[in-house]
């Protein structure tokens, strides 16, 4: 198939590169020539284990190019893949400018019939709202679709070639058709193609992610109470882990989630809630726990120094919002920085991709460190906030030697306090006793 994949981002390029990987010729577009460049290249502008290699074989055999040419890239394809950002906006509603502009620009170039996907996460109701853009600007005949992606940063290579399910919202049998033969390939295991409504498909994105989110939100609220009561919240999760109507996944206690998909998506589907004036009780709840929650380890400091943190060096173990990626959008590690510096705090940071990401957004006002354990000398405390693999079993005789004082404020629960009590150390985790 000819594909066309507007937007080159996180979603747009895991998605085109993954379609090119199962013989479709995808063309890649976008308007910023510079992140084209860098594409044509063979580089990849951020952090995803297996993607630049995927890119290297497919770009090598043909099927897979990079362009600014977004007139030509319409008119070649087939199927038309939107896949643009969609930031959030000052009401917390999705921002829908760049969906809609590249709406107007495929209605201006359609030559024949098309297949219109709605890649990008957008609020309920968005496709009639492209669908009318589109006929404004044309006369030729398109199907429009809604195709939600679940893609996991750090394992979205994984997750697109072998998806739990794909969700395919539209109203055409001829788009059903076309989007399961697109899909076939990565669904041979058995993995369900699910085919509804586009309004359906629309709000399954937004419901999935809110459930997470809450589950999220529900295991630090268990983890706060076993710390007043005493009880072990690794006991607890035990407890509730066996029950096989709860399950495993997201029950992991800790600083809270970010990333660019759980804040943006709880807040933009409380924000369509909120102009159907429904409110959404356990969503608003799941959103106040987890900025109290991005709190909670700084509070746990400032504590301990008594309120006295003006002059201290903090060392930071891992910045992004979660392992094997580079990104800090509304990571708990951008809260707990900027209530240190606000306190006068010397911050020493340590990841080992997001270090550059932290550049951008900070400056100079932290030291890099090359290694875990050069951020960690001459520190009077070590906040871990990221679980990469790397931080789970390092030297903790080195580690005290290196610490001013031995201080752990543990945010992803990766150590035993018996054993770091017994090392010397003053630790605390999230829930634990």
């Amino acid at each position: 198939m000819e594909i066309a994949v507007i937007g080159t981002g996180y979603v747009g390029l895991v998605a085109g590169t993954c379609f090119s990987e199962t013989g479709n010729h995808v063309t890649c577009v976008d308007t910023n020539a510079a992140k084209i460049s860098v594409l044509q290249k063979g580089h990849v502008p951020f952090y995803e284990p297996g993607l630049e290699d995927l890119i290297h074989r497919n770009a090598k055999k043909e099927r897979l190019h990079f362009t600014t040419d977004t007139a030509t890239a319409i008119q070649e394809a087939s199927i038309i893949f939107i896949a643009v950002g969609t930031p959030q906006g000052e009401n917390g509603a999705s921002d829908l400018k760049y969906v809609l502009n590249v709406a107007e620009t495929i209605g201006k170039n359609l030559n024949e019939h098309k297949f219109i996907v709605l890649k990008s996460t957008v609020p309920i109701g968005t496709h009639q709202k492209v669908k009318e853009i589109i006929q404004k600007n044309t006369n030729q005949s398109f199907d429009i679709v809604s195709n939600p992606e679940f893609l996991k940063e750090g394992s979205a290579i994984d997750d697109f070639l072998r998806p739990e399910r794909v969700v395919i919202g539209t109203s055409s049998s001829k788009a059903i058709e076309v989007m399961k033969e697109l899909y076939e390939p990565f669904t041979r295991s058995g993995n369900p193609i699910l085919v509804t409504d586009n309004m359906s498909a629309e709000l399954s994105k937004y419901a999935c992610n809110s459930f997470l989110a809450t589950k999220i939100s529900f295991m630090n609220e268990m983890a706060n109470l076993c710390e007043k009561v005493g009880a072990n919240i690794l006991d607890v999760k035990k407890a509730m882990t066996t029950d096989s109507r709860i399950g495993t996944k997201f029950l992991y206690p800790g600083v809270g989630y970010g990333g660019s998909c759980f804040p943006k998506d709880v807040q933009a589907l409380l924000a369509t809630s909120k102009n159907l004036n429904m409110p959404l009780k356990i969503v608003e709840a799941t959103e106040k726990v987890n900025e109290a929650q991005k709190e909670l380890l700084f509070q746990k400091s400032k504590t301990y120094f008594k309120g006295d943190l003006k002059g201290k060096t903090a060392a930071i173990w891992g910045l992004a919002f979660k392992p094997n990626t580079d990104d800090m959008r509304e990571a708990p590690s951008l809260n707990i920085i900027r209530s240190l510096l606000d306190h006068g705090v010397i911050i020493k940071v340590y990841d080992p991709v997001a270090q550059n990401t932290a550049k951008h957004i900070f400056e100079d006002r932290l030291l890099y460190h090359e290694n875990e354990y050069n951020c960690a000398k001459d520190a009077d405390m070590l906040f871990i906030l990221t679980e990469w693999n790397e931080f789970r079993n390092p030297d903790f005789k080195k580690l005290k030697k290196l610490l001013k004082q031995p201080v752990i404020f543990d945010g992803r629960n990766l150590f035993h306090p018996a054993q770091l009590k017994k090392e010397g150390f003053y630790y605390e985790g999230i829930g634990l006793k």
